[in-house]
C-alpha cells in the first residue's frame, strides 16, 4: 500500500483536531453568540473547524465533534465502551459467527424525509469499502452486505469477528449516510443524518449551526438547536466559558483547569482517555533497527515528567497503549520498575555500549500545529542528552510532517492516537506487518499471529490473554515508545444538565437541557 493511502486511514493528528485553522475567535463567538440565538440554544466552543462535512471521508476530530449529532451509526458505545442498538434496534449471530443480521428500527426518517431502509446501511459501508474511505480498515473482515428486506441487513464475515460490532459502530467515518445526499454532492455543504440535530448553515472560519430534529428517533432532544463556534486560542474559550458567553468548550489550555475549577459557575469534567501518546523510531534508519538502541531510548525516557509537563497532572505514564481504566488493560512495567533516574540512565549507556553506540543524533520530527508534541519533545531531548543522544527537534507544518512520514523520511517522531475501543483498534494496524498504519516498518512473526488471532478469538479472557502478550512483545521491540494516556477534559456551565464526558470523546448533546437562571 503506498504512503498516501496508509495516512488516509491514520487517525492521529487530524483525529486529535489537528487542521491548521488557527482563528482570532472574536468573529465565531459573535456567531454563537449574537442576540438572535434562543436562549434555549447550547453555545459550542471547540478548538478547530471541521475539514469537511462528509463524515465517512473525514479523519478530524473537529468534523466529529460536529457531526456526531447529526449523524447516527447502526451501533454504538455506551458511556462504558460496551456496543448498544442505534439505528439497528437489534440483532443476530448465527451458530458459526459468520452471519450477522442487523434489525433496524421501524419509522426511521432523514432529515430530507427519505425513510432509512437497510439499502441505506448497504449502502454506506460499500461506499466505505469500494471508495477506500477512511475506515476501510475497519471492514476488512466483510465478505458480502445484503440488504435482505426494508428493515434487515446481513453482514458476511470470513470468519468469526468478535469485535464486529466496534468496526461498525465508533462514530468516526461510519456514520450512516442518505444515498441521494451523497450523489447529489449536496453531502459537502449541507450534509443529511438521522441524528438527534439537522445541519443548517456554516460560516466559514466562524461557526455551525445545527436545530433540534422534532422526529429524532431516540425522542426530540430539549434544547432547540447547537451552535458551534471555533476558537483555536484555549485562553480565549476559556475567557468566554467564564464570562457566560458560550456554555461548553474542549478547548481547554491544561494550565487553566485550576482557574476553571475554582469557578463555582463551571462544571469541568475530565476522565481518562483511551487515547495514547508514544514515539516511533524508524526501522530502516540507523541505528535504529538495532533493538538495543530503541530499548535505551525507553530507559532513558522520563514519562511522568512528560505527562507533567503537558497533561498538569491530568495524563497518566503509560508502557502500553491501553488505559488501566479499561477492561482490556494489561501491566506491564519493563522499563520503568525498580529503577530510579539514575539506574535507568545507566541502563540506557549499558545498552547503547552494547550497540557500539557512546554517542548518536536522533531527528525528532513533531508538529508546529499541535503544540504538546513540541512541549513533550523538549523534555525528551533534555532526558536523552543524560545519555548522550542529541535530538533535534524538527518542527513542521502538518502537511510537511505527513509527506515526511509517509517518504520515511525520519528518525523518530511523536505521535498519538483516537478512537479506540476494542484491543485490535490499540495494535493491528500499527504493529501488523501488514497494518495500514505501521510507518516505523516493524515487522515480528509472533506478534503478526497474535493480531490475527486476536481477530477471530471469541473466548474474552483468552482474547485477553491474546493482546497482553503480543502488546508485551510490541514493547519489548520498542515498536512503539508509550509515553502517556491523556485526559479527556472538558468544561461546560452548571445551567448545563444531561451531559457526559466521556472516555471515548465523543461529543453527544442529544441528551443535553438548559436550565438557564
Amino acid at each position: 500500500m503506498n504512503g498516501s493511502s496508509r495516512l488516509n486511514r491514520r487517525t492521529f493528528f487530524k483525529a486529535a483536531g489537528v487542521t491548521g485553522t488557527a482563528l482570532l475567535g472574536a468573529s465565531a463567538l459573535a456567531a454563537c453568540g449574537g442576540s438572535s440565538v434562543s436562549p434555549n440554544t447550547l453555545r459550542v466552543a471547540i478548538a478547530g473547524e471541521p475539514d469537511q462535512l462528509d463524515p465517512q471521508k473525514s479523519s478530524s476530530y473537529f468534523t466529529f465533534e460536529v457531526l456526531e449529532n447529526v449523524f447516527d451509526t447502526l451501533v454504538e458505545p455506551d458511556e462504558n465502551l460496551q456496543m448498544q442498538p442505534s439505528l439497528a434496534e437489534s440483532w443476530e449471530v448465527s451458530p458459526d459467527a459468520r452471519q450477522w443480521t442487523f434489525l433496524l428500527r421501524p419509522g426511521v426518517t432523514f432529515h430530507n424525509g427519505d425513510p432509512l431502509t437497510a439499502a441505506d446501511v448497504e449502502y454506506s459501508f460499500r461506499r466505505i469499502l469500494d471508495e477506500e474511505l477512511s475506515n476501510a480498515w475497519k471492514l476488512e473482515a466483510i465478505e458480502t452486505i445484503t440488504a435482505l428486506d426494508d428493515r434487515r441487513v446481513q453482514f458476511t464475515v470470513r470468519e468469526p469477528t468478535p469485535n464486529l460490532l466496534t468496526n461498525i459502530g465508533g462514530f468516526k467515518g461510519l456514520a450512516i449516510v442518505n444515498r441521494r445526499n451523497v450523489e447529489s454532492g449536496a453531502i459537502a455543504t449541507k450534509p443529511v443524518g438521522t441524528g438527534p440535530f439537522s445541519f443548517v448553515s456554516r460560516s466559514p472560519g466562524a461557526s455551525i449551526v445545527l436545530k433540534s430534529n422534532p422526529d429524532y428517533w431516540g425522542g426530540p432532544p430539549a434544547i432547540d438547536g447547537v451552535n458551534y463556534s471555533f476558537i483555536s486560542q484555549g485562553t480565549t474559550a476559556v475567557s468566554a466559558l467564564r464570562s457566560g458567553e458560550i456554555d461548553w468548550t474542549d478547548a481547554i489550555p491544561a494550565q487553566q483547569l485550576s482557574i476553571l475549577s475554582r469557578d463555582d459557575t463551571l462544571e469541568v469534567g475530565t476522565v481518562v482517555a483511551n487515547d495514547y501518546w508514544y514515539i516511533t523510531m524508524n526501522f530502516d534508519a540507523k541505528p535504529f533497527e538495532d533493538t538495543r538502541v530503541r530499548q535505551a531510548v525507553a530507559y532513558a525516557i522520563d514519562r511522568p515528567s512528560i505527562a507533567q509537563v503537558v497533561g498538569y497532572g491530568t495524563a497518566t505514564p503509560n508502557e502500553l497503549a491501553i488505559p488501566s481504566t479499561s477492561p482490556w488493560f494489561a501491566p506491564y512495567d519493563r522499563y520503568t520498575a525498580g529503577l530510579d533516574r539514575a539506574q535507568a540512565v545507566d541502563k540506557a549507556k549499558d545498552l547503547l555500549r552494547q550497540a557500539g553506540i557512546r554517542s548518536m543524533d536522533m531527528r525528532l520530527m513533531v508538529t508546529t500545529e499541535y503544540p504538546e508534541t513540541v512541549t513533550a519533545a523538549q523534555v525528551i531531548a533534555s532526558n536523552l542528552s543524560d545519555v548522550g543522544i542529541a535530538v533535534k527537534i524538527e518542527q513542521l507544518d502538518f502537511g510537511a510532517w505527513l509527506d515526511r512520514q509517509a517518504a520515511g523520511d525520519f528518525d523518530a517522531l511523536l505521535l498519538g492516537w483516537l478512537g479506540n475501543i476494542d484491543p485490535d483498534d490499540f495494535y493491528y494496524a500499527q504493529h501488523h506487518s501488514a497494518g495500514t498504519s505501521n510507518a516505523q516498518q516493524y515487522s515480528n512473526p509472533q506478534v503478526d499471529a497474535l493480531l490475527d488471532r486476536g481477530r477471530t478469538e471469541l473466548d474474552v479472557e483468552t482474547r485477553k490473554g491474546i493482546y497482553a502478550d503480543a502488546a508485551g512483545r510490541i514493547a519489548d521491540d520498542v515498536s512503539y515508545l508509550y509515553l502517556y494516556n491523556p485526559s479527556a477534559t472538558q468544561a461546560f456551565s452548571k445551567e448545563l444538565h444531561g451531559y457526559t464526558v466521556r472516555s471515548d470523546k465523543a461529543v453527544r448533546f442529544r441528551s443535553a437541557r438548559l436550565e438557564r437562571s
